[in-house]
């Protein structure tokens, strides 16, 4: 599983574009010859960027103009079939980015609905939107219609709920000043079970910011001021931690943004590195990195959130280079810059074999 990766010490961001009018070149990760596994395919910030257009008659009037309707500060990802969600900190929305329409909107929260300070999404499989408000101190409930459904969160249940999670019957709240996760159940919404508490040791958190869930039920913490992401069972119990505080590969410096594919590779964000890292969920062995800070395509500035998506493929496979089968897709969010969410495919190479890889296999 881990034979086609490999860690670089030089740098793998591809810059040469072509000249104008002409096609950019492929951004791959790692660069050629080593075998790619994965590619920049596109950064979305406005409408524009998802192939809404102006009215001709309009154009002919003012000329060419942005949407109103932009991205701001994303702070989490989610997705279902034909629509990304987005938590953006800037217009305390949740976004809808509806690929089909190729248009956005905004979830219409409004009286008990009413948005504060989102901060973590978590988008189910039938579409129910899982809101962390900090500012209400409750998680919020959308369902597929995005109308309100529920909030959960009283009494000082959380302090500072900063990201969610749903598996099955109970929903995981990172709560950031509690130094938890705490574990409700989704029928009442009451607190079931507690992991963590304030500390360094295995088990313990120093301000957590995001958690994700698998779907075996094995949950992962961004333990981000101990500059690590734990890894517990379905019942609470610490299995083990990736990463480690420094300025090497392998480290982090400021973790945040965390999510886990099916084939076992750990995402996560560094703001700080201005990247992201992908472990190996068995040994936790770093195997590839992606990023970096720039103005190139497929750079960051500030990232944040990320999520992994097997839903939307055909929607952006127009931008996979033509011997590059993506898989699944990898999106991850800027906190500044011009380029908001960046779109990046995972997949295979489908070409001929590249020189000094070895390998025998690709189209003749």
């Amino acid at each position: 599983m881990k034979i086609f990766f490999v860690i670089l010490s030089t740098v793998l961001i591809l810059t040469g574009c072509a000249a104008p009018g002409k096609k950019m070149e492929s951004i791959f990760y790692p660069m050629p010859p080593q075998t790619p596994k994965l590619q920049f395919l596109v950064s979305i910030t406005d409408e524009k960027d998802i192939g809404k257009k102006s009215s001709a008659f309009q154009e002919f009037l003012i000329g060419e103009t942005q949407s109103s309707k932009i991205i701001g500060r994303p702070y989490d990802i989610g997705a279902v079939k034909g629509k990304i969600y987005i938590s953006d900190r800037t217009f305390n929305k949740v976004l809808i980015m509806d690929l089909e329409k190729k248009e956005f909107e905004y979830i219409k929260d409004e009286k008990e609905g009413a948005i504060s300070d989102p901060a973590g999404i978590w988008v189910t499989e039938d579409d129910f939107k899982y809101v962390a408000d900090m500012g209400r101190k409750q998680i919020l409930v959308f369902n597929a219609a995005n109308n309100f459904l529920r909030a959960y969160g009283e009494d000082e249940q959380f302090n500072k709920p900063i990201d969610v999670a749903v598996y099955e019957n109970k929903i995981y709240v990172c709560d950031m000043n509690k130094n938890k996760i705490i574990v409700l159940d989704k029928e009442s919404g009451k607190s079931v079970k507690e992991i963590g508490e304030t500390g360094t040791k295995e088990g313990q958190f120093y301000k957590p910011t995001h958690v994700v869930v698998d779907k075996q039920g094995g949950i992962y913490v961004n333990d981000s001021f101990n500059y690590r992401i734990q890894k517990f069972d379905p019942d609470g119990k610490f299995i083990k931690a990736f990463g480690y505080q420094g300025d090497i590969m392998g480290a982090f410096a400021r973790p945040k943004g965390l999510d886990i594919s099916t084939d076992g590779h750990l995402y996560a964000v560094d703001t700080a590195f201005e990247n992201v890292q992908i472990f190996d969920d068995e040994t936790t062995d770093l195997l590839l990195f992606f990023g970096g800070f720039g103005p190139a395509p497929g750079s960051m500035y500030l990232p944040n959130g990320i999520y992994i998506d097997y839903v939307n493929t055909e929607y952006f496979s127009k931008y996979a280079d033509r011997d590059f089968s993506v898989k699944y897709l990898v999106y991850v969010g800027n906190m500044l810059g011009d380029n908001k969410l960046n779109v990046y495919g995972f997949g295979d190479w489908t070409g001929n074999p590249l020189p000094g890889t070895g390998d025998k296999k690709g189209k003749k």
